[in-house]
């Protein structure tokens, strides 16, 4: 294997650290959404409640991630001119702007008490628009040339989508009352079994290009991330239905391994995109897999 004079064939990313940060936001805001409208479906209006103020939150905060590392507001403006169905780029800003104003403005009448049917409007926007937020990121990360992104792309949707119902049900087992959060932590485990699952199924599938998630600091957030998953399920599945307390640090643990995930993930793509083998040998092996022509 080479390259020219050993450089790298792709660029790292250019995103800064607030990139993984609100890959957790956008997550939990979308799957709070969703979250919320079964819970009121349910009749659950407590829980309901608390996954509508978590999501309003995290929508709230999205968007200033996004446009820190953008550099200036009027950039974010700008992606919002067009609408290009090929760009996860250009779909996801207005899945985050659908979702940001529909949660909020639903979270603000809420609690004004004001506008029962514009806040039903505005929920039945946030749950539909919810899926798509919690997993858009994935997508866009597998559309890049960074080869370990790239190869992953039949995962990384379900893995983001997975981490983000686990964070958003840990979120709401801390705020709900343990009696009424039964939904919240049933929805935490098994999002936090289906992120661990994946994540696994992820790095066998990828292979040698996988091997950038057993070094550097991808290995130690991902390290971090299955300990502190694991954890926090070990407390909800056996302390959490009766011991606030034990629901909270499980909940609290949770979402520190969805954290440690996103930032697993983040720094795997620059680890990848350093090294030009990640790069040459897939697109070989392509090559030879099709034969002669």
């Amino acid at each position: 294997m080479s390259s020219y004079y050993g450089r790298p064939i792709v660029k790292e990313p250019v995103w800064q650290p607030e990139i993984p940060f609100y890959f957790f936001t956008g997550g939990v805001a979308g799957a709070s959404s969703v979250l919320h409208g079964l819970a009121k479906l349910n009749g659950n209006e407590r829980l309901a409640k608390s996954a509508l103020y978590i999501g309003a939150v995290a929508d709230l905060v999205s968007p200033p991630l996004l446009i820190a590392d953008l550099g200036r507001p009027e950039r974010f403006l700008n992606m919002l001119r067009v609408f290009k169905v090929t760009s996860p780029m250009s779909v996801g800003s207005w899945i985050l702007f659908v979702s940001g104003g529909t949660s909020t403005t639903a979270a603000a009448l809420e609690l004004l008490g004001r506008l029962p049917r514009a806040k039903a409007l505005a929920e039945l926007a946030s749950f539909v628009s919810g899926p798509p937020l919690a997993t858009y990121t994935g997508a866009l990360l597998a559309n890049t040339a960074i080869p370990v992104w790239s190869e992953a792309r039949n995962e990384l949707p379900w893995l983001f989508g997975a981490s983000a119902t686990a964070s958003a049900g840990a979120a709401a087992a801390i705020a709900t009352p343990t009696a009424l959060a039964g939904p919240a932590r049933r929805a935490a485990l098994a999002g936090a079994a289906a992120e661990l699952g994946l994540m696994q199924a992820m790095e066998k599938r990828l292979g040698f290009v996988g091997e950038v998630y057993r070094q550097g600091e991808a290995a130690r957030y991902g390290k971090i991330s299955k300990l502190c998953t694991a954890a926090g399920v070990g407390l909800l599945a056996f302390g959490g239905g009766r011991s606030r307390s034990t629901a909270v640090a499980g909940g609290a643990l949770i979402l520190a391994g969805g954290l440690a995930l996103r930032w697993s993930v983040f720094k795997a793509g620059f680890q990848s995109a350093r090294d030009p083998r990640y790069t040459v040998i897939p697109q070989k092996e392509r090559l030879r897999q099709r034969g002669p022509r």
